[in-house]
């Protein structure tokens, strides 16, 4: 069971569904392979709304050290466009035309986010970041940095097939089809729905 697992999490790894839309006041750049700085970087504002749109790949979203966004990216990067459009409290982020392998990227976001994450597959981790959490994506394994468990008001998350670990919530569930809900008394929820694979809610 197990194998067929890992086979649906490739197939649907291999998936890019581009981005369409572009947003206004945005800075869009094209990065280079030889060039693995920061592809975009943009001041925000702490406790905002930041929505990532990201075409398949290895992704690690983590806290900045101050009030930015600011995104690199490394691998095979040629045709890869970063784009970042801020409205106020609101921010949208887009990384598009990714290839199908050999591609690694960095969001960082200021501490306290509240953070939409669709990713059309790949491998992504999420550090430990206050604020609410809303994460999809079609395939491959997707890891959430938790911190107090006690910080949360919901949790529910769901995989097609594959695996979820939610040890600080007190569950876990394997297989078809599966759901995992949790209520608490914080103010923050976590929503995250993986097509296949392996979907990880753990301390950092």
């Amino acid at each position: 069971m197990r194998s067929m697992f890992r086979g649906v999490v490739v197939l649907f790894t291999v998936i890019c569904i581009p981005a369409c839309s572009e947003g206004q006041r945005s800075a869009t750049e094209t990065a280079t392979a030889e060039s693995p700085a920061p592809a975009a970087d943009k001041p925000f504002v702490e406790g905002g709304k930041i929505e990532l749109n990201l075409d398949g790949g290895a992704y690690e979203i983590k806290a900045a050290r101050d009030n930015h966004i600011r995104v690199a990216v490394s691998g095979t990067t040629s045709s890869v466009k970063v784009d970042i459009a801020i409205d106020g409290s609101n921010a949208d982020v887009k990384v598009k035309d990714t290839p199908h392998s050999n591609f690694h990227g960095i969001v960082e976001v200021p501490a306290k986010s509240d953070v939409v994450v669709r990713l059309t597959g790949g491998e992504l981790t999420i550090e430990q970041i206050s604020g609410n959490k809303d994460v999809e994506s079609y395939g491959g394994n997707v890891r959430i940095g938790i911190g107090d468990p006690n910080e949360y008001a919901r949790v529910d998350a769901a995989v097609k097939a594959g695996d979820i670990n939610a040890q600080p919530f007190g569950g876990s569930k394997s297989g078809l089809l599966q759901e995992f809900t949790w209520s608490g008394s914080g103010k923050y929820t976590l929503r995250a729905h993986l097509g296949a694979g392996n979907l990880v809610l753990g301390t950092q």
